[in-house]
């Protein structure tokens, strides 16, 4: 058998250290420079070997840079944070530099992105839990350090994501308060103008509370009897500021009649002819915070009206209820801005108390009905049967019986 001693190798080349081990050294496809392995290994055979997996990884494309992967989580996820927060909502990045900030370089930052594991990610979270963070901080903080990862493997940094058969703690079951009509209209009853008129658009146009604040003049079509939304008035760090709607979309709403009597009256009376005037504004003719107007307004409103926590929330969720019970799931899912109507289905559309009795009695109404339907149908068929046997003279005549 031929040796294969002095024989140059065709990719690479391999030596033995000083300290007995074997080196091995690749060409980079990026740069052309001779690099060492990311290891040494016991054996020439081992490290044979990993020259020739090298190679068949790099004709096919899918090799990755051994030392890249070394950057650690919090370096990179600097660069991710940088070049996603300009699309983030402004709440957003903020929520999200937190999380990164608080939870997540605290503990896993100074790891080496090749470095973790899903068991790592899985004792992260367990020590999120037990700090007492909630479900929901926990699952968008993972959420957040799962698109660290995603980023790292799309820029070829490491080959898989550890992010991966992770079991993240259940939200809470939380339902949301559905309102009868009767219970929504006390409620507006005891509401002064023109917050009356503001509670009505939640309830009966199924606004969020941000997009309600940020209504102008310009939005409103008495013409056709729509408002446009397309701004809303958020809070982040006590600064109040206008951004996109939730779903970043502008999207019509078509109101009732009455509403858009109540509306223009509103225009004329207390809002200035200047298109960008928002219709509502406090006392100090700001705009309006969410919670001095829920405790200066609403939750009075609330308690007058004899009802228990209720919030502005519950209103849109009374009107998706409405809508998904008379139109389909499809028209709340587009009156409310959601693109997906499972959304719609999840948070909103839901069955107010007594409705599933009410249910019950209708279709216990609806079989009464059809079986007197049946009986009246079967009396006619006998009515007509026995009109036949008369026009034949099937029938016995009197005069035919002995007397």
């Amino acid at each position: 058998m031929p040796s294969n001693r002095g024989r140059r190798r065709r990719f690479g080349a391999v030596r033995q250290l000083t300290s007995g081990r074997w080196q091995a050294r690749y060409r980079d496809p990026a740069t052309g420079l001779l690099r060492p392995a990311p290891y040494t290994f016991t054996t020439k055979t081992d490290a044979d070997l990993w020259l020739t997996t090298t190679e068949a990884e790099i004709i096919k494309g899918t090799f990755l840079d051994p030392s890249a992967g070394k950057i650690t989580v919090a370096e990179w996820g600097k660069r991710w944070f940088d070049s996603a927060s300009p699309h983030l909502k402004r709440r957003t990045a903020t929520l999200y530099a937190g999380l990164i900030r608080l939870w997540i370089n605290p503990r896993v930052g100074g790891y080496e992105l090749s470095a973790v594991r899903p068991i790592h990610v899985k004792e992260w979270l367990a020590g999120l839990q037990k700090v007492g963070l909630s479900a929901s901080r926990t699952r968008t903080a993972y959420r957040v350090l799962s698109q660290i990862f995603a980023s790292a493997v799309d820029n070829d940094l490491i080959a898989v994501t550890p992010c991966r058969g992770i079991k993240l703690p259940r939200l809470p079951e939380t339902e949301p308060h559905i309102l009868s009509t009767r219970e929504v209209e006390r409620l507006i009853s005891n509401l002064n103008r023109p917050h009356d008129l503001l509670v009505k658009l939640l309830a009966y146009a199924g606004l969020r509370i941000g997009e309600a604040f940020a209504l102008r003049r310009k939005d409103v079509d008495l013409v056709n009897g729509l408002i446009w939304v397309d701004e809303a008035l958020a809070e982040d760090a006590g600064q109040l500021f206008f951004d996109t709607p939730k779903s970043h979309q502008k999207r019509p709403l078509t109101l009732p009649a009455y509403l858009v009597r109540e509306l223009q009256d509103h225009l004329t009376a207390r809002v200035p002819d200047a298109p960008e005037s928002l219709l509502f504004l406090g006392r100090t003719g700001r705009p309006l915070r969410y919670n001095s107007w829920r405790r200066t307004h609403f939750d009075k409103a609330v308690n007058r009206a004899g009802l228990k926590d209720v919030t502005p929330q519950d209103l849109r969720a009374t009107h998706a209820s409405q809508v998904a019970d008379r139109h389909g799931v499809m028209a709340a899912a587009k009156r409310l801005g959601h693109s997906n109507a499972s959304v719609t289905t999840r948070h909103y559309a839901r069955s107010r108390d007594g409705q599933d009795a009410e249910i019950a009695k209708e279709l216990n109404a609806d079989h009464e009905r059809a079986k007197r339907a049946r009986a009246r149908k079967a009396k006619e068929a006998g009515d007509v049967a026995r009109t036949l046997h008369e026009e034949k003279g099937d029938a016995p005549e009197f005069g035919d019986q002995g007397g």
